[in-house]
């Protein structure tokens, strides 16, 4: 049997042949049975005498049928095969669907979220999420073939390992094999792609995963996938440019469109003053309108911060009052070098960070990496951490950066983000396949839940009530 896909019948008119799918809709007028039959390539008008009035809609079906031409005055225009119609000879039910929890025949934004990711399958169907996953591979397929084409090397890093600071809360995980010991999910590739560097291969990147224990929101979730690279021997604006090139590359590639050619650049300062916010949007309503993506670099921000004592993960991060404002691995500008080993004047020293924001939304950041211990060591001192602390935390980084570690910097692009925005979305949910709700529990499985006892001891783990616990 040779299996034909419904896009290509339009050239086979005359002809028989076998099409498998899902019922789109169906018409029963007694003795004449309407459906249009789905696949991955579109939709196509069926028309069965005297059989298919037991078949229900979303069912799986085999039909097999003569492809005809429809009279002039019943072509629709609508869809790429309006012009044609199969006449079913025989049909076979692959597997009969029930009646649906949940209704597809429209966008489903009027669905509560707990039924659509309760049965994200049956949701998924929809038009416009097949659309939107379907973006979403073809924005990374096109972000892929830019960077092979420019050297990078695609290398995947641990999912296990260590809980160090990154900003945001661990996930963690007890060892078997080590009772009493945790690995941590990882919060970003951060250090692994900054220890690749020290291994000699100079472009590296990486579709990540990425896990983070924080406060849920809109555009943020515990997990989410980012583009994650990293060259050596570069400055600020070589990461910043490449960038630049391979976003405006696989926008276009997917149909994006762009406000500016040339990313235009404000520094930290000018965008507080200018827009209120490090994350504006330089878009005309008219441009809003027409679904345009407007990109712009910000530069020069503070590299550390009062500590938000509101702020739990600020608060565990910190034991001077000071904490970096977006990554402790990245380096200072070269005027501030010395008072950042000194611990002089923290509010003044700028860091190497670049962030790229699209739309009113953070699309990215990234930074010139330190890549000697003494700067890296120096970040961590000026947070309040002893020397035994530090080699804890990071001491494996010291260690790589004393065997010939080269300059190095990098970007994480946030694709989740990007491919909402590019989606016309407002909730990355609607351009993931199997996103958490906002409470935190993953769809259809019903994370998190209890796990055996038995696992539990074989852990060597006790489950301690919590004082609000009934």
């Amino acid at each position: 049997m040779t299996r034909i896909l419904i896009s290509q019948i339009t050239k086979l008119v005359g002809e028989t042949v076998t099409l498998m799918g899902w019922v789109d809709t169906k018409r029963d007028h007694g003795k004449v049975t309407f459906i249009d039959l789905r696949d991955r390539s579109g939709k196509v008008q069926c028309v069965a005498f005297g059989q298919m009035g037991e078949l229900t809609v979303e069912s799986v079906v085999e039909i097999t049928g003569l492809v005809k031409a429809r009279e002039a005055r019943n072509i629709n225009k609508e869809i790429p095969t309006g012009s044609i119609e199969i006449e079913v000879t025989n049909y076979r039910i692959l597997n009969k669907a029930k009646d649906l929890p949940i209704t597809l025949d429209s966008d489903g934004k009027e669905i509560g979220e707990e039924p659509r990711l309760k049965f994200r399958y049956l949701d998924l169907r929809r038009e416009r999420m097949q659309k939107n996953i379907r973006l979403r591979s073809n924005f990374i397929q096109a972000l892929r073939k830019t960077l092979y084409a420019q050297e990078f090397v695609d290398i995947e890093t641990p999912i296990l390992t260590q809980s160090t600071k990154e900003g945001a809360r661990d996930f963690i995980v007890p060892s078997r094999f080590q009772p009493g010991k945790f690995y941590a999910l990882p919060q970003s590739p951060q250090q692994y792609k900054q220890l690749l560097m020290t291994a000699g291969f100079e472009r590296y990147f990486q579709i990540a995963r990425c896990i983070r224990d924080e406060d849920l929101r809109a555009d943020r979730g515990f997990e989410f996938t980012q583009l994650d690279l990293e060259m050596s021997f570069v400055e600020r604006e070589d990461v910043m440019n490449t960038v630049e090139e391979i976003t405006k590359i696989a926008i276009k590639a997917v149909g994006g469109k762009l406000k500016d050619e040339q990313f235009p650049i404000f520094t930290y300062k000018q965008a507080l003053e200018q827009f209120g916010s490090d994350k504006f949007d330089l878009r005309t309503d008219e441009e809003k309108k027409q679904g345009v993506l407007a990109f712009a670099w910000v530069i020069d921000f503070p590299f550390f911060k009062q500590v938000d004592k509101s702020d739990a993960a600020e608060v565990a991060d910190s034991k001077s009052g000071w904490t970096f404002t977006h990554n402790p691995f990245s380096s200072p500008q070269e005027k501030f070098i010395k008072d950042h080993l000194e611990g002089k004047n923290l509010d003044q020293i700028l860091t190497t960070q670049y962030d790229l924001v699209c739309n009113g939304y953070e699309a990215g950041g990234g930074s010139i990496r330190a890549h000697n211990k003494e700067v890296l060591q120096a970040t961590f001192k000026n947070m309040g951490y002893s020397n035994e602390e530090i080699e804890q935390s990071v001491g494996h980084m010291l260690r790589a950066f004393e065997v010939g570690t080269p300059p190095h910097g990098g970007i994480a692009l946030g694709l989740d983000r990007l491919v909402m925005i590019l989606a016309g979305e407002t909730s990355l949910k609607e351009v993931i396949a199997f996103p958490m709700s906002s409470s935190g529990r993953t769809a259809v499985m019903g994370a998190p839940s209890d796990v055996e006892p038995g696992l539990l001891d074989e852990l060597g783990l006790e489950i301690k009530k919590q004082k609000n616990q009934k």
